[in-house]
């Protein structure tokens, strides 16, 4: 049965009371509540889609949502690291507002995993929590990578499949075909392109730790092997002629670069270390290469959801949310994996369709986004529920629609290394405190690859002195 078709409801949304499955009427206000899929992928960069330029790969599924909705350009992770970044979805807020075993705020996969713990106030306005309000039925399935009190589970969520490659876009498929009394919230979370993480650590290893990676994630590595296999007929010279992607523009380190990227360097992996001083410029473009197939891999198992949405007549019940929980540096500063305030690591695709209501073929380069902060209130606007956690988290619906809204002019981001703050106009204030505190000032208007700081700049003062007052005054204030 088509959502369309289901009866109008009476309810009151502030309590989230439900007596039927699809509409509700508040305040004299018809509101459709549509179902609702949240695709999440992991260590996937804004660019890492055919749809944002990039030539190097092929993502028809993601192209798809971009292409019936709308894409963000200038959408964020709330903290690069998968734990932190998934406490942020959950929970609405920064990972830091919860603390970690030892009492400290978390900005780390080991401090995250640490929680045992949250308040109430932090209990009462989760994701979970939230959607349960609400009267959609909860459904969650792949990749957890969440501490004991904020598992899926514990939240509310039936469990769809633990699996986190095509076996979860296959069970998904076979739930969206189901005939459902009540709408629903499901968020998908992929593992890929994440194996591309193994291309280092499989190249460089040393502790038995590593080994132990290594041996214990035969499905990563045999997904790394398939990406990494040249063409079909193609010798080594000719692949590295015609297909390979080239090195970045900003593949050496950053002039003058902070001391907390080497630290991060040099502490707790290894290979990171490793990777730098001895890859070679081939390695690095292999590198490039395997991410490219790597997230057409996740790309297919996303043509799965599609195509059974389409298939049972649901698209225009359903929205679509798509993001990643943050990037890859790909080769950029001569690093891979995560955790750094770069481009690459920090600014991650956020997408949304629903045909009928979200204008087709947008392309939003003007808003700041904070898929941790701001999915949360999205969600619950659509279903009709109040959502939020973080008083700094909006509602993008207003900008799904079209229908503009007071925005934000600058935003926050964490990292185990540091902080910083993005302004619309295309500057990053960063203030690292990972080894000493440093603190920098990027200009991507007139250096988009971050190849150096203009920190010291005096035509840039001005900027600095601003960016400074929002870090201290609205992001992180007492840090």
């Amino acid at each position: 049965m088509k959502r369309r078709t289901f009866i109008a409801i009476t309810a009151t949304v502030a309590a989230g009371a439900l007596v039927g499955p699809a509409r509700l009427q508040a305040r004299n206000t018809q509101l459709v509540r549509p179902n609702i899929i949240y695709i999440f992928t992991d260590q996937q960069s804004a660019n890492m889609m055919s749809c944002a330029d990039n030539k190097w790969l092929k993502t028809p599924a993601m192209d798809y949502i971009a292409r019936n909705g709308i894409r963000f350009t200038r959408a964020y992770t709330s903290n690069p690291v998968c734990c932190p970044a998934r406490i942020s979805t959950m929970t609405g807020c920064f990972p830091s507002a919860i603390s970690d075993g030892a009492g400290k705020p978390v900005r780390t996969n080991q401090g995250g995993m640490g929680v045992r713990q949250i308040s109430n106030a932090v209990a009462q306005t989760t994701l979970g929590a939230c959607m349960k309000r609400s009267g959609y039925d909860l459904i969650y399935g792949g990749k957890e990578h969440l501490p004991g009190p904020l598992m899926p589970a514990r939240q509310g969520f039936t469990d769809l499949s633990n699996n986190e490659r095509q076996p979860l876009a296959d069970a998904a498929a076979n739930y969206i075909r189901k005939p459902h009394d009540r709408p629903y919230f499901m968020w998908l979370n992929f593992i890929n392109p994440h194996d591309i993480c193994y291309m280092a650590i499989n190249g460089f290893p040393e502790t038995e730790q590593e080994m132990d990676r290594m041996r214990g994630n035969k499905a990563a590595l045999a997904a790394l092997r398939r990406a990494l296999a040249l063409p079909e007929g193609v010798g080594e010279e000719e692949f590295f002629a015609r297909y390979c992607p080239p090195l970045p523009p900003n593949h050496e380190p950053q002039k003058d670069e902070p001391r907390a990227i080497g630290k991060l360097l040099d502490t707790g992996a290894p290979w990171r270390r490793k990777a730098r001083d001895s890859a070679s410029e081939r390695d690095w473009r292999r590198h490039r290469w395997a991410y490219c197939r790597l997230t057409e891999v996740v790309d297919r198992q996303v043509q799965t959801v599609l195509d059974a949405i389409k298939s049972s007549g649901q698209e225009e019940d359903t929205l679509i949310i798509f993001s990643s929980d943050h990037g890859d540096m790909g080769a950029a500063h001569r690093m891979e994996h995560k955790t750094a305030l770069y481009e690459e690591a920090a600014n991650i695709p956020l997408m949304a369709m629903w045909k009928g209501h979200i204008p087709a073929g947008q392309v939003d380069a003007a808003h700041l986004i904070s898929n941790g902060l701001d999915l949360l209130p999205t969600v619950c606007d659509y279903a009709g529920v109040r959502g939020r956690s973080d008083p700094r988290g909006r509602s993008l619906r207003p900008l799904f629609e079209g229908r503009g809204a007071p925005w934000r002019d600058t935003l926050g981001v964490e990292s185990q290394i540091g902080r910083m703050v993005v302004s619309d106009d295309g500057y990053k204030y960063i203030r690292y405190d990972f080894d000493g505190v440093e603190e920098q000032l990027l200009d991507l208007n007139k250096d988009p690859h971050e190849t150096t700081h203009f920190t010291d700049s005096p035509e840039h003062k001005g900027k600095l002195s601003h960016l400074r007052r929002a870090f201290e005054e609205e992001w992180f204030p007492n840090r």
